[in-house]
Protein backbone atom coordinates (compact mmCIF):
# COMPACT_ATOMS: atom_id res chain seq x y z
CA UNK A 1 0.00 0.00 0.00
CA UNK A 2 1.25 3.46 -0.85
CA UNK A 3 0.74 6.42 1.45
CA UNK A 4 0.18 9.48 -0.70
CA UNK A 5 0.02 13.18 -0.10
CA UNK A 6 -3.38 14.84 0.01
CA UNK A 7 -2.65 16.61 -3.29
CA UNK A 8 -1.94 13.24 -4.93
CA UNK A 9 -5.26 11.88 -3.69
CA UNK A 10 -7.16 14.93 -4.95
CA UNK A 11 -5.50 14.62 -8.35
CA UNK A 12 -6.34 10.91 -8.52
CA UNK A 13 -9.99 11.60 -7.69
CA UNK A 14 -10.13 14.35 -10.34
CA UNK A 15 -8.86 11.78 -12.88
CA UNK A 16 -11.76 9.48 -12.00
CA UNK A 17 -9.72 7.14 -9.83
CA UNK A 18 -10.68 5.85 -6.40
CA UNK A 19 -8.57 6.38 -3.29
CA UNK A 20 -8.70 4.93 0.20
CA UNK A 21 -8.71 7.44 3.05
CA UNK A 22 -7.83 5.94 6.43
CA UNK A 23 -9.01 7.66 9.57
CA UNK A 24 -7.44 7.78 13.01
CA UNK A 25 -7.32 4.69 15.19
CA UNK A 26 -9.09 6.70 17.91
CA UNK A 27 -12.07 7.32 15.63
CA UNK A 28 -13.37 4.35 13.63
CA UNK A 29 -9.94 3.01 12.62
CA UNK A 30 -11.12 2.17 9.12
CA UNK A 31 -10.62 3.13 5.51
CA UNK A 32 -13.15 4.69 3.19
CA UNK A 33 -13.08 4.34 -0.59
CA UNK A 34 -13.55 7.80 -2.09
CA UNK A 35 -14.41 8.65 -5.70
CA UNK A 36 -15.85 11.65 -7.51
CA UNK A 37 -19.63 11.29 -7.56
CA UNK A 38 -20.01 13.06 -10.91
CA UNK A 39 -17.92 10.43 -12.71
CA UNK A 40 -18.62 7.27 -10.68
CA UNK A 41 -18.97 4.14 -12.82
CA UNK A 42 -20.89 0.89 -12.33
CA UNK A 43 -17.51 -0.86 -12.18
CA UNK A 44 -16.40 1.36 -9.29
CA UNK A 45 -19.69 0.71 -7.49
CA UNK A 46 -19.15 -3.05 -8.00
CA UNK A 47 -15.65 -2.77 -6.56
CA UNK A 48 -17.00 -0.98 -3.49
CA UNK A 49 -19.76 -3.57 -3.07
CA UNK A 50 -17.44 -6.55 -3.47
CA UNK A 51 -14.40 -5.36 -1.56
CA UNK A 52 -15.47 -2.70 0.94
CA UNK A 53 -18.68 -4.45 2.00
CA UNK A 54 -20.13 -1.41 3.68
CA UNK A 55 -22.53 1.38 2.93
CA UNK A 56 -22.11 3.39 -0.23
CA UNK A 57 -22.65 6.99 0.86
CA UNK A 58 -22.61 10.35 -0.88
CA UNK A 59 -21.37 13.44 0.93
CA UNK A 60 -23.75 16.32 0.30
CA UNK A 61 -24.26 19.82 1.72
CA UNK A 62 -27.35 20.37 3.84
CA UNK A 63 -28.68 22.93 1.36
CA UNK A 64 -28.70 20.29 -1.41
CA UNK A 65 -30.44 17.79 0.87
CA UNK A 66 -33.07 20.42 1.66
CA UNK A 67 -33.56 21.20 -2.04
CA UNK A 68 -34.07 17.49 -2.76
CA UNK A 69 -36.28 17.09 0.33
CA UNK A 70 -34.09 14.29 1.71
CA UNK A 71 -34.56 14.09 5.49
CA UNK A 72 -32.11 12.89 8.10
CA UNK A 73 -32.59 9.26 9.11
CA UNK A 74 -33.20 10.22 12.74
CA UNK A 75 -34.21 13.53 14.25
CA UNK A 76 -32.23 12.94 17.46
CA UNK A 77 -28.77 11.59 16.66
CA UNK A 78 -27.38 9.58 19.57
CA UNK A 79 -24.53 8.04 17.58
CA UNK A 80 -21.19 8.75 19.27
CA UNK A 81 -19.60 10.33 16.18
CA UNK A 82 -22.79 12.17 15.15
CA UNK A 83 -22.68 10.91 11.57
CA UNK A 84 -25.61 12.61 9.83
CA UNK A 85 -27.09 9.80 7.75
CA UNK A 86 -30.18 10.49 5.66
CA UNK A 87 -32.88 8.14 4.48
CA UNK A 88 -31.78 5.98 1.54
CA UNK A 89 -32.76 7.18 -1.90
CA UNK A 90 -32.82 5.91 -5.49
CA UNK A 91 -32.68 8.00 -8.64
CA UNK A 92 -35.90 7.24 -10.51
CA UNK A 93 -35.51 8.37 -14.15
CA UNK A 94 -33.90 5.61 -16.21
CA UNK A 95 -33.44 3.11 -13.38
CA UNK A 96 -35.21 -0.14 -12.54
CA UNK A 97 -34.90 -1.60 -9.04
CA UNK A 98 -32.19 0.75 -7.77
CA UNK A 99 -30.02 -2.17 -6.66
CA UNK A 100 -27.89 -2.82 -9.76
CA UNK A 101 -24.46 -1.24 -10.06
CA UNK A 102 -25.74 0.81 -13.00
CA UNK A 103 -28.74 2.10 -11.03
CA UNK A 104 -26.55 2.88 -8.02
CA UNK A 105 -24.04 4.77 -10.18
CA UNK A 106 -26.90 6.81 -11.69
CA UNK A 107 -28.15 7.64 -8.19
CA UNK A 108 -24.69 8.74 -7.03
CA UNK A 109 -24.16 10.87 -10.16
CA UNK A 110 -27.57 12.55 -9.75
Amino acid sequence: MTVARIEDAINAISRGEMVIVVDDEDRENEGDIIAASDSITPQQIAFMMNHARGLICVAMPGERLDALDIPLMVSRNTESLKTAFTVSVDYIPGTTTGISTTDRAKTVRA
